[in-house]
């Protein structure tokens, strides 16, 4: 019996060792209550959830939702959301609650949330976010937000974690900046209008792992206005893995 019973452990660690990470899109959507003929608030997230190794699983999926919840939020006062039925309740709730104060000033509030996997190998796993809310004003916000992955252990790899050194990559990706978007080496790099903080060239707050290459991806007003949109560069791996610590 102990025999039996210690080859059914070897077994079930066996299988358990051999599990892969591997992930499956869920949506969640919820819509307002309140009556409208057009433009009705509705949210939708469709995101990849991490299953197969529990530990590494849930460590990357509380990550993503933390980043989703930043996005997607509206109030003053922070609440304990756990997950995204609540989540999407909440964005509804928040706007049916600003309609009942300003019914002549709230309409078409809009939340659309798509997670894929953008990028996965044995050393790391880049999930990308791409986002739109809008929640009024002149216009809503759309950008794309990276995540990066230790797939070993689900803990989060931060950008400036990427590089062996990041002071050449920044050298060698402001060369490339500088080349696409025709600004002189002898000019500031803000001199054709771009929105750099203190006139210097930084690294993007994203930075992707694709199939093409990484790119190096600037939402609106970070390098630059929301009329003049995103700035982004690829570079093909050829290029850039002596730069890299993670491919």
């Amino acid at each position: 019996m102990k025999q039996y019973t210690f080859l059914v452990f070897l077994f079930l660690l066996f299988i358990s060792c051999n599990k892969e990470l591997s992930f499956e899109n869920e949506t969640f959507e919820k819509k307002s209550s309140l009556s409208c003929k057009t433009d009705c608030p509705i949210i939708t997230i469709e995101i990849p959830i991490a299953k197969n190794i529990p530990v590494v699983a849930d460590s990357i999926n509380k990550k993503i939702f933390s980043v989703i919840k930043e996005i997607v939020y509206f109030g003053e006062k922070q609440v304990k959301l756990n997950d995204y039925n609540a989540l999407t309740s909440s964005f509804i709730g928040s706007y049916e609650e600003m309609h009942k104060k300003f019914p002549n000033e709230t309409f078409g509030w809009q939340g659309k949330i798509k997670g894929n996997l953008e990028f996965k190998s044995g050393q790391i796993i880049n999930i990308k976010i791409d986002h739109y809310t809008f929640t009024g004003g002149a216009h809503g916000y759309q950008g794309y937000q990276s995540l990066l992955f230790n797939p070993k252990t689900g803990k989060t790899i931060f950008s400036d974690q990427l590089f062996k050194n990041e002071k050449e990559f920044k050298a060698f990706a402001e060369k490339a900046f500088r080349q696409k978007y025709k600004i002189s080496e002898k000019s500031n790099i803000n001199a054709t209008g771009l929105m750099f903080e203190n006139d210097k060239f930084q690294l993007p707050q994203n930075i992707f792992y694709t199939e093409e290459g990484l790119l190096l991806y600037y939402n609106s007003y970070e390098a630059a206005s929301y009329a003049d949109g995103p700035k982004e560069l690829l570079f093909p791996y050829d290029e850039v893995n002596k730069y890299l610590l993670y491919q």
